[in-house]
C-alpha cells in the first residue's frame, strides 16, 4: 500500500475499532436493561462481599443495603449507555471523515470505559470489594478483556496521522 493511503487506513482502523467497542458496550447495556436481574445479582454479591474470605479487616467495606447496591447498578447501566452513545457518534463521524471530531468523541467514550472497567470493576470491585477472592462472582477476567480491547482502540484512535512524504 502506498503511503498516500496511510492516513485513511488509520482512520478506517480507528472507525472499526471504535465501532466494535461501541457495539460491545451497547449490547452490554441492552442486556443489563432487558435482563436486569442477572448482573444485578453480580453487583449485589460483589458489593456485599458475601463470597469473599470474610476477613474481619476487610468486611467493614461491604455494602449490604439493597438500595445502594441497586443505585450502583443503575449508575453502571447509565454510564454504559452514555459511553455506547458517545462511541456510536464517534463511529459515525469517522465514516463521515470528520476525523478531528471523531477522534475527540471516540477518546471520550473510550476513556469512559477505561474508568468503568479499569477504575470501577478492576480497581474498586476487584480490590476494594475483594472480588478477586470470589470463585462465584469474580468479573476480573471479563473486565480485563474489555479494558485491553478498549485500550488498544484508544491507542489507535490517538495515533497521529502523518502526511505522506513528498
Amino acid at each position: 500500500m502506498s503511503t498516500s493511503h496511510a492516513p485513511r487506513a488509520l482512520s478506517l482502523t480507528a472507525a472499526l475499532l471504535t465501532g466494535t467497542v461501541a457495539l460491545y458496550i451497547a449490547l452490554v447495556a441492552f442486556g443489563n436493561i432487558t435482563d436486569f436481574g442477572t448482573n444485578q445479582a453480580f453487583v449485589q454479591h460483589v458489593l456485599a462481599m458475601d463470597t469473599t474470605f470474610k476477613d474481619d479487616d476487610l468486611m467493614w467495606r461491604a455494602v449490604t443495603s439493597t438500595g445502594l447496591q441497586n443505585t450502583a447498578y443503575v449508575a453502571i447501566i447509565v454510564w454504559e449507555t452514555l459511553a455506547a452513545l458517545v462511541l456510536v457518534a464517534g463511529t459515525v463521524l469517522w465514516f463521515r471523515r470528520d476525523d478531528d471530531r471523531a477522534r475527540r468523541l471516540s477518546t471520550y467514550g473510550l476513556l469512559m470505559l477505561v474508568l468503568l472497567f479499569g477504575a470501577g470493576f478492576i480497581g474498586i470491585g476487584g480490590e476494594w470489594f475483594s472480588m478477586w477472592q470470589s470463585k462465584t462472582w469474580n468479573g476480573l477476567d471479563a473486565a480485563t478483556r474489555v479494558l485491553v480491547l478498549t485500550g488498544i482502540a484508544l491507542v489507535v484512535v490517538r495515533l497521529p496521522e502523518r502526511s505522506p512524504a513528498i
